[in-house]
């Protein structure tokens, strides 16, 4: 995870810190303190994956950086339209950051719906580099320009690089035995082998990359190989590009440790295999694909020799029933959905907090109601997570804030579920599932000790003397019911659904009873040893800006904006959403204004009033997109000024 240490505050652009003018006729190299980049075209052109190449040269290189694929829900969405838009943005930089950039510096644009996407989004004086081989006079109507931008004058703001893409790609190409449609799907690559030119990027990674990905396919191993190298000699000899540019590894940003890029959904796979190990319990994944979570599933399934057993069931209601009864089997048992999944996993959710068994339910978020936004982000799976089930079935909720945070978040969330005996809510977001950012590989001694004991044996006696097992006699500091192995001699007893006795675990109907057992399990939750929420509030503001999950990036890079701006505001941000820290009310009362920005419509702020009594403005976005930092900033600054 990257160490949040004093740094500049995020700006839009990137700021030059030094030219060097190379003797000799060569070209210039700036240096910058940060870049932001976007690849963007059709679904089809490999933008995630030549965004995913850049960025991990850029991680071995040692910057910190933050990513955001955006892509649309179709597998193969139409070509040339603006619904089909893929992008890749990548901010990196010589010091700590926070979100993927606000604003790109340089956009890469395959085709006129790739720049007529995302041209709004850039400020003046950014580089455009534009394939202009696809600006033919039927891609432009397609996507309504009335005339060739690149020609027309309405770029020139911008410092425009037009390049062939297509023909330099095919023509590096033609010693290779390929069709023209084949050395066509290499432009990616030379793009990429330009990108890295301009930005001093690694290239060893990257081919390694190519002659593995494709080791069936050596032919095109080889030109994808030769098109990457054929974009960077293109930099390295076009006039077009008179200056490179090199942004210094982030040695300051970083604790002393060994990193690694990670995603949020790749950390929080990690993390699950770690917490099953640290409790010496196998781990099972009952799941059924759908995204933005299907990659921790495809994740797991590799992972044998851990002893991981993944499972992929028919449907939602399969995938997180076969995750309960490995519960009830003794593994650490985990179910991964979004949030349409988790409508359907709703009864066998009450179902495990009634039969108060360890269950992981991971709900990544996106955009809804319904199938909703499947590619795009949202947080607004909060209240369903809350109280999404039938009765009074409370569930601890755990969420994230970074990509690398996912891997720890998982840890926490297996040691509340093992503890407490719980079904536990965790609430990542496709913002973090997909993007990714500089992960320190944590030392074995740093990791929680996540052992529990099986009930092995009689834990009641009767007024006659008798030895019994008792399910439902409770732990005195915890509340949790012993965890009893099926097939263990003397410990046979009931489940189901159906209330049970307190103690015995018989079935009653009795209302004295399943008054009793209704608070005995809503007190087991609010009894959970959280820790207390830190504020961050270095100068004693009035102000408050309090948020969850994903938005710590974004609320956290506003803030040092406005510090730096000379403006003074605290912050906190929330892991535990339920139960609260118990000291989050002493702290929402010690401001005069309260601010909580959320991707929905005011979920954790309704949650804030009613248990506080705080007056919690809301700040919401539905977009599918992230915060921005600028965004942010202008929305704080407001409320402080108001």
């Amino acid at each position: 995870m990257t160490s949040q240490v004093s740094s500049p505050a995020e700006q839009t652009d990137g700021t030059v810190v030094g030219e060097q003018r190379k003797p000799g006729g060569a070209k210039d190299v700036r240096r910058l303190d940060r870049v932001i980049i976007r690849f963007a075209g059709d679904s089809g052109d490999g933008m995630q994956l030549t965004g995913d190449r850049f960025t991990s040269e850029t991680a071995s290189f040692g910057n910190d950086l933050s990513t955001l694929p955006n892509f649309p829900a179709e597998i193969r969405a139409p070509a040339g339209t603006l619904p089909g838009v893929s992008s890749f943005q990548l901010h990196f930089a010589d010091h700590d950051i926070l979100t993927p950039g606000d604003a790109p510096n340089v956009l890469v644009a395959m085709n006129p719906a790739a720049l007529k996407a995302n041209i709004g989004d850039l400020p003046r004086g950014a580089e455009i580099i534009v394939n202009t081989d696809e600006f033919t006079k039927r891609a432009l109507q397609k996507v309504g320009y009335a005339s060739d931008p690149l020609q027309d004058g309405s770029l020139d703001g911008y410092s425009l690089h037009p390049v062939p893409l297509t023909t330099l790609t095919v023509e590096a190409l033609k010693e290779f035995d390929l069709s023209r449609k084949e050395a066509e799907r290499s432009k990616n690559m030379f793009a990429l082998g330009l990108l890295s030119w301009m930005y001093h990027r690694p290239t060893e990674g990257t081919e390694k990359f190519l002659k593995s990905k494709f080791a069936k396919k050596p032919d095109i191993a080889r030109a994808n190989v030769a098109a990457f190298r054929a974009g960077w000699n293109f930099g390295e000899t076009t006039e077009d590009f008179a200056v490179s540019y090199e942004v210094a590894p982030a040695t300051k940003a970083f604790p002393v440790g060994t990193y690694r890029n990670i995603s949020g959904n790749l950390a929080l796979a990690y993390g699950l295999i770690t917490a099953s190990r640290q409790a010496d319990l196998p781990l099972f994944l009952g799941s059924y694909p759908i995204t933005p979570a299907s990659d921790i599933l495809h994740e797991l399934s590799k992972h044998k020799n851990f002893g991981v057993r993944t499972f992929q069931a028919e449907d939602e209601i399969a995938g997180i029933g076969a995750a309960l009864g490995a519960a009830f089997g003794g593994s650490l048992a985990v179910t991964t959905t979004s949030g349409p999944g988790v409508a359907l996993k709703s009864e066998t959710i009450g179902l495990a907090v009634s039969l108060e068994l360890p269950l992981l339910v991971v709900d990544i978020q996106r955009g809804g109601p319904s199938t909703g936004l499947p590619t795009k982000t949202e947080q607004a799976d909060l209240l369903q997570a809350m109280y999404g089930r039938n009765g009074e079935a409370p569930v601890p909720v755990v969420a994230p804030q970074t990509p690398a945070d996912c891997f720890d978040a998982a840890l926490e969330a297996a040691r509340i579920a093992l503890t407490y005996r719980t079904p536990v809510m965790l609430l990542s977001d496709g913002y973090l599932a997909n993007g990714s950012e500089p992960w320190r590989i944590p030392d074995l001694d740093e990791l929680p000790d996540l052992r529990v004991r099986f009930a092995s044996g009689p834990n009641h006696t009767l007024e006659d003397g008798t030895e019994v097992f008792w399910p439902y006699k409770r732990d005195p500091k915890t509340l949790a019911r012993p965890w009893a192995i099926p097939g263990t001699p003397g410990l046979e007893h009931r489940i189901g659904g159906i209330e049970k006795q307190d103690g015995t675990g018989n079935i009653s109907y009795d209302p004295a009873n399943h008054d009793f057992m209704v608070r005995t399990r809503q007190a087991k939750v609010d009894g959970i040893d959280v820790p207390g929420v830190e504020v961050d509030d270095p100068h004693g503001a009035k102000t408050l800006v309090l948020g969850w999950g994903s938005t710590y990036g974004p609320i956290t890079a506003a803030v040092r904006r406005l510090r730096a701006a000379g403006e003074s505001i605290a912050q906190a941000h929330l892991r535990h959403l339920n139960p609260f820290p118990r000291n989050l009310g002493t702290v929402l009362k010690g401001y005069d204004k309260v601010v909580v920005p959320e991707m929905n419509l005011g979920q954790l702020a309704t949650l804030i009033r009613a248990k506080y009594l705080v007056d919690a403005h809301s700040y919401n976005q539905v977009n599918g997109m992230p915060f921005k930092a600028e965004q942010l900033a202008a929305a704080l600054k407001e409320a402080i000024d108001d």
